[in-house]
């Protein structure tokens, strides 16, 4: 018999219908897909839930066999430390780092912050995202969201400055971010920077891929510019400094919560303003980011506001404004 002082982990496939549908310059999806990661030990359980990018190669099957492949390590008293050597960054990681550090807090009976030192997360503003699509599409989605403070246009390439100008019209008093998945080229790029400039937008985020983005050292940006596909952990901050302004901290780019912070405290230091970001997901993957939104300019996580429905005690939202988690939900 398993004593119950030895830690089991179990993992899952969970998937919930988003409201509509969310598309972005590389295709759309109806449905959020997420893994989560469950370890039990005297009684506690500790959660953590992920959402594999096929971006990354990632896929929920190849996501949850990791995470299963974990097994033994748990069972032997892994730690969130010794986690980060005994799995890549990724999605997998983010689920089991944390409800490693779920299962910790209520062990210790205190709550995520307090176990990991860090302040404690108070409401913010998340921004509010709109989906990709026609000029007309997009000014008609925006003007339903033009109460909301903080939107998030996602752009495509061709046309954007139709779409960026329309949806500033639907929404003359919203703070503009803008988010084109690598969707730009270096032959449009100050074009379509310049549109945003016009339209008053704070932050462009990732216009150009991966790897190819060096013509943003070699340009002046007319407003702030954020690495999201660029930047994974902390080993990628140091290159990016020419060429970016700002950078997406997501935990299921930096394989969980652990790195995340630590991430946040060194793009801080080398002078990045930070986003918290997330994918389309539940409040059980949002919950761990709100540690990271004291140190964040922009809080980018409406994830469950997409779905049409949220798991049972998901976070608070008023409107536009997210709070901390309760600890029946996480942490």
């Amino acid at each position: 018999m398993t004593s119950s002082k030895v830690p089991a982990l179990r993992a899952r496939i969970e998937r919930f219908p988003i409201a509509g549908s969310f598309t972005i310059s590389r295709g759309a999806k109806t449905e959020a897909v997420t893994v989560v990661a469950e370890v039990r030990r005297d009684g506690l359980t500790g959660r953590g839930e992920c959402v594999p990018y096929p971006r990354y190669g990632e896929t929920p099957e190849a996501a949850l066999a990791a995470i299963q492949a974990m097994q033994d390590a748990v069972a032997g008293g892994l730690t969130r430390q010794a986690l980060q050597s005994a799995m890549p960054l990724g999605a997998a990681r983010n689920a089991l780092d944390c409800a490693l550090i779920d299962l910790e807090a209520k062990a210790a009976g205190l709550r995520a912050w307090g176990l990991l030192d860090r302040p404690v997360p108070g409401e913010r503003t998340t921004a509010y995202t709109i989906s990709l699509g026609t000029p007309e599409a997009m000014a008609a989605a925006t003007a339903r969201a033009a109460h909301r403070p903080l939107l998030k246009i996602k752009l495509g390439g061709d046309g954007d400055d139709a779409r960026i100008a329309a949806v500033r019209k639907a929404a003359p008093e919203s703070e503009l971010i803008v988010d084109a998945n690598e969707a730009w080229t270096e032959a449009n790029l100050e074009y379509n920077l310049a549109a945003c400039d016009a339209a008053g937008v704070t932050l462009v985020e990732q216009p150009l891929p991966a790897g190819k983005d060096d013509a943003l050292a070699r340009i002046k940006r007319p407003l702030a510019v954020c690495a999201d596909e660029s930047v994974h952990d902390r080993s990628s901050l140091a290159p990016l400094r020419a060429r970016y302004d700002a950078v997406n901290i997501k935990l299921d780019k930096t394989g969980g919560l652990t790195e995340a912070l630590a991430m946040a405290d060194a793009a801080q230091a080398l002078g990045f303003e930070i986003m918290i970001g997330c994918m389309v997901a539940t409040s059980l993957s949002m919950a761990p980011a709100m540690l990271v939104t004291p140190q964040a300019r922009f809080v980018d996580l409406d994830g469950p506001l997409l779905l049409a429905r949220d798991r049972d005690h998901g976070l608070r939202y008023d409107d536009s404004l997210v709070y901390p988690p309760d600890s029946s939900l996480w942490g």
